[in-house]
């Protein structure tokens, strides 16, 4: 397999401010990869060097083993960044038709549209479209040139849940061709859903990656949930041996190390519980323990 991306000791710094710290990782082609991390970590910094727009304080970047800043590699890269815009006063073919002169061999517009689901809005003027349907405008002009490799930069931030998922779809169709893919974001559940491997970063740093299911194993935790039916819900925020609580209406979730303590607390409260489950710890959990591990080093 022919490596796509590359960061080898990629360092970026902006002043006193190290956004990135010896940062090295190879992409395959075909891969599907998530990148992870609270606010500042440095993914954003990370695309943009893999991009070419910005160059490392140290060590270098390549796509598909080349430089990503001289044209005819840029012409393989599809990019959807956080902050896109585009002439509202044309039409969305239009739009497509227009961005597709700018590659070599680019897609069929009528190809484009449907698989960013906009076959039915081909007609439609761009400003009129609603936030989702510029999502997907978005990522049919970064598709549009057929890129060997695709940077999405939090593609489906602002979305409602209906919107987001139907996107997911829309990805994961694009990724199923062959080609890599390259994502940033904020909805854990995004990239469990869509990613072959997570990447976490912390801090500028690397501090773990793996498949979802191996990210997940790192947390040896479960989730206990149920349905509240008769009692007090304070008394279970301060249960011993529950590292996190949150309550939603009548449901309850607990996360704990120690699930058979925990119930035996609840039963022996007197509470009336139904709908009981226990399941391991989800991408959620494991991100927040590595992360907080990278905060206390």
């Amino acid at each position: 397999m022919s490596l796509a991306v590359e960061l080898e000791n990629a360092s970026k710094s902006f002043g006193s401010v190290q956004a990135l710290r010896n940062v090295s990782l190879e992409v395959e082609a075909g891969e599907v990869v998530a990148f992870l991390g609270p606010n500042g970590a440095g993914k954003t910094t990370a695309i943009s060097i893999m991009l070419g727009l910005r160059s490392p304080t140290s060590g270098h970047a390549r796509i598909f083993g080349q430089n990503p800043r001289e044209p005819k590699n840029r012409a393989r890269i599809g990019v959807m960044l956080q902050e896109s815009g585009v002439p509202g006063l044309l039409k969305v073919r239009e739009l497509i038709r227009l961005f597709t002169q700018f590659y070599n061999a680019p897609l069929l517009v009528s190809k484009v549209l449907e698989m960013a689901n906009l076959t039915e809005k081909k007609d439609a003027i761009a400003s009129t479209l609603s936030g989702g349907q510029k999502q997907r405008l978005y990522f049919a002009l970064a598709i549009c040139g057929n890129p060997d490799v695709l940077f999405l930069d939090e593609p489906s931030v602002a979305l409602d849940v209906e919107s987001r998922r139907a996107f997911w779809q829309e990805i994961s169709g694009f990724a199923k061709t062959g080609k890599t893919v390259i994502l940033t974001t904020h909805y854990l559940e995004e990239a469990d859903a869509l990613a072959n491997r997570i990447i976490v970063i912390n801090k500028g740093e690397i501090v773990a990656q793996g498949s979802p299911a191996q990210i997940k194993s790192r947390v040896g935790g479960k989730n206990v949930s149920f349905k509240l039916e008769v009692g007090n819900a304070d008394a279970l925020e301060n249960l011993p041996n529950v590292q996190r609580f949150s309550k939603t209406g009548e449901s309850i979730n607990l996360y704990t190390l120690e699930p058979e303590k925990v119930l035996q607390e609840v039963f022996a409260s007197g509470l009336q519980i139904s709908n009981l489950s226990v399941a391991g710890a989800g991408l959620e959990e494991a991100f927040m323990e590595i992360t907080e591990q990278g905060a206390k080093q």
